[in-house]
């Protein structure tokens, strides 16, 4: 384990990120085959062309993918595991609740004894890690903080009819970013937002036991382990929301939309990101899409598009970025960074 610096001056910068993406396929045509839909359809309500499904045969899991996910960003930082000191993993498809995903990623990464826990916050998740990871090194506590956001979610499809409003959305993937102190105290976070609505849980939820379902839900579509999602209602609020954060966000830093550099926002539907783009008038350049190839990825979405964009240069070392999520929860939040 590295050395703490200087409680202050004291900056936070990304040191480093990686992402995995599984090699399985699951295309609009696929989808034809199994359900009622057709790839035009899917392409006009969500942008979609194809996502990914893991590989059990090839022993692809959320830990699996997590690992690796870490492995690239720790290289890309040229960061060894032992340098990590915590290590928080976002996810709603842990394997096991107990022992942690986060414990069993650094046990496979071989970061020795670093703190780890997960954090659930649905497709918010890795920005919700993200602002905490931040306050961990900003405050002196660690100096290095490695974040994972994972979601595995085909096992959780009803790949039939009845569920091609879910299934039609969701694959599966892993990114992560590992962040690290800086004697610059200017970089690091100039903002952040974090919300939740309880009240909305039963748009979006992952029912275990038959007393999980809400009391009116369709009593002959009630199945444990599968995902319930009402698109309608979660398209309302996140047309909403998404553009209420990405509006309260600026205005607490006290910057407008043509300040920022990159627009690094969650995947879930192409309407919906374009309905943001539009009200705020951002360029396409500064408005990174990749949902027609991966789909919906949960906490994946935002690190996959991060890791994308600063390895194709896109995003680097002087810029200003904006992270921006919502999900189940529900919840949404946000993340404003000085490079």
């Amino acid at each position: 384990m590295t050395p703490p610096l200087p409680s202050s001056p004291r900056g936070v910068r990304i040191a480093g990120t990686g992402h995995y993406l599984p090699s399985n396929v699951i295309s609009n045509k696929d989808l034809e085959r199994w359900m009622d839909t057709s790839d035009e359809w899917i392409v006009q309500r969500t942008g979609i062309r194809e996502r990914r499904r893991i590989d059990r045969d090839k022993g692809e899991t959320t830990t699996s993918i997590s690992v690796a996910a870490l492995s690239r960003a720790l290289d890309n930082a040229g960061l060894k595991p032992t340098d990590l000191d915590m290590l928080i993993v976002a996810t709603v498809s842990m394997e096991m609740t107990c022992p942690s995903t986060s414990c069993r990623v650094a046990e496979a990464i071989g970061a020795g004894a670093c703190g780890a826990v997960d954090l659930s916050a649905a497709c918010c998740g890795f920005v919700y890690a993200t602002n905490f990871a931040h306050e961990l090194v900003k405050g002196g506590a660690y100096r290095t903080v490695g974040v994972v956001g994972v979601d595995v979610l085909t096992p959780l499809m009803d790949y039939c009819t009845e569920g091609r409003g879910t299934a039609i959305l969701f694959g599966d993937a892993a990114g992560a970013a590992v962040y690290t102190a800086t004697s610059d105290p200017s970089k690091g976070i100039l903002a952040q937002a974090m919300h939740s609505d309880g009240h909305g849980w039963k748009h979006l939820y992952i029912p275990r036991e038959p007393r999980d379902f809400p009391e009116d839900a369709d009593p002959n579509r009630r199945k444990l382990g599968l995902m319930y999602m009402n698109g309608r209602e979660v398209y309302k609020f996140a047309v909403t929301k998404f553009q209420d954060l990405i509006a309260q966000t600026l205005d607490k830093a006290g910057l407008r939309a043509e300040d920022i550099d990159q627009f690094v926002c969650h995947q879930s539907n192409a309407r919906i990101l374009e309905a943001a783009r539009e009200r705020f008038g951002i360029p396409h350049e500064k408005f990174y899409t990749n949902i027609e190839r991966v789909g919906n990825t949960s906490a994946g979405s935002v690190p996959v598009c991060l890791d994308e964009l600063r390895r194709s240069g896109r995003i680097h070392d002087g810029q200003k970025i904006l992270l921006v999520a919502f999900g189940g929860g529900l919840t949404w939040a946000s993340s404003l960074w000085q490079l």
